[in-house]
């Protein structure tokens, strides 16, 4: 059986690629840094539903199952996902 790497990627809460930040991570830490620094920033301006995002997998059949929503981005505080 061939092991592969999981990937992350970021989507708006319509479960859509998020428009910013639709791009593959190779770790979680990463995805959630980088919607965090993005929350925090740019996103900081638009309202609250379109600065929600949640946090997908890559499943070994090639499918997106999400996993989490990261709280910085949904409340403006705490780090970490829920």
């Amino acid at each position: 059986m061939i092991m592969r790497r999981s990937r992350y990627r970021l989507v708006g809460l319509d479960g859509q690629p998020h428009p910013v930040l639709d791009a593959p991570y190779d770790t979680l830490e990463l995805a959630l840094s980088e919607a965090s620094n993005w929350c925090s920033g740019q996103g900081a301006r638009c309202p609250l539903g379109e600065r929600g995002i949640a946090v997908e997998v890559r499943t070994d059949s090639g499918t997106w199952r999400t996993i989490g929503y990261p709280v910085t981005c949904l409340s403006g505080s705490h780090a970490g996902i829920v």
